[in-house]
């Protein structure tokens, strides 16, 4: 199982992501980390564990209200031996740098939109969005797996930072459906036997946050796993 911790900015700071209530969202301090500052909080994780990837959310750009640009070239910079993982809306294809790769989220892609990831040439990862039971964004992309990537995240919004345990039967659907696919999952993981189930169902990748902040999943759990 490979953790792959997520760092979401809205405004400059790392915010405490919950539920997909975006508008709510508050600059984060934890157990892990006391400050919202993007470098202290990839000092943070990589203190509690040697990861190779980190995943960043830009909810600015996700909800077009200005970006994160600069700073997340910073970044890439700053870490040039950490793979990056960027979910900032809409993309079209660019020259990336080396360590970026970029996450398109269905929630911002409309059925027009969907052909655009053709584009990508497969060198992306696709994020299949849900709000409870409902898709968010094109409806088809659910569907036409000829567009999906190796690697597809299910995110479901309204399990981030709730508590609640990921959604297990939808995993589970998609790995039994789609058997060649490698899917990730994210929303509401909060501790090592939230990993166990689902290792037990095929899932090998996993985006979390709340439970590395909070110390629910620490360095041990890590290493067991």
């Amino acid at each position: 199982m490979k953790i792959i911790p997520v760092i979401d900015l809205k405004e400059g700071f790392v915010v405490h992501a919950r539920q997909g209530q975006r508008n709510h969202y508050h600059p984060i301090s934890s157990p892990l980390c006391k400050s919202s500052n993007i470098y202290k909080v990839i000092e943070a994780f990589l203190g509690l564990y040697e990861f190779d990837t980190l995943y960043i959310a830009d909810l600015n750009a996700i909800t077009l209200q200005g970006n994160h640009d600069d700073l997340i070239k910073n970044i890439l910079t700053s870490f040039p031996n950490i793979h990056f993982w960027v979910d900032k809306g809409f993309q079209r294809v660019t020259k990336y740098p080396k360590n970026y790769l970029p996450v398109l989220g269905s929630e911002c892609y409309g059925e027009k939109d969907i052909f655009e990831l053709e584009a990508f040439n497969k060198h992306f990862i696709l994020s299949l969005d849900y709000s409870k039971s409902e898709t968010l964004g094109a409806k088809n992309l659910f569907f036409k797996s000829a567009l999906w990537p190796e690697s597809i995240i299910i995110m479901t919004l309204n399990r981030v930072g709730s508590n609640q345990g990921p959604d297990l039967i939808k995993l589970k659907d998609y790995c039994e459906n789609f058997p060649q696919k490698n899917f990730i999952a994210a929303g509401g993981i909060r501790d090592v036997n939230d990993l166990l189930a689902l290792k037990q169902i095929g899932i090998q990748q996993a985006l979390i946050a709340s439970a590395l902040h909070s110390g629910e999943i620490n360095r041990e759990t890590i290493e067991k796993l």
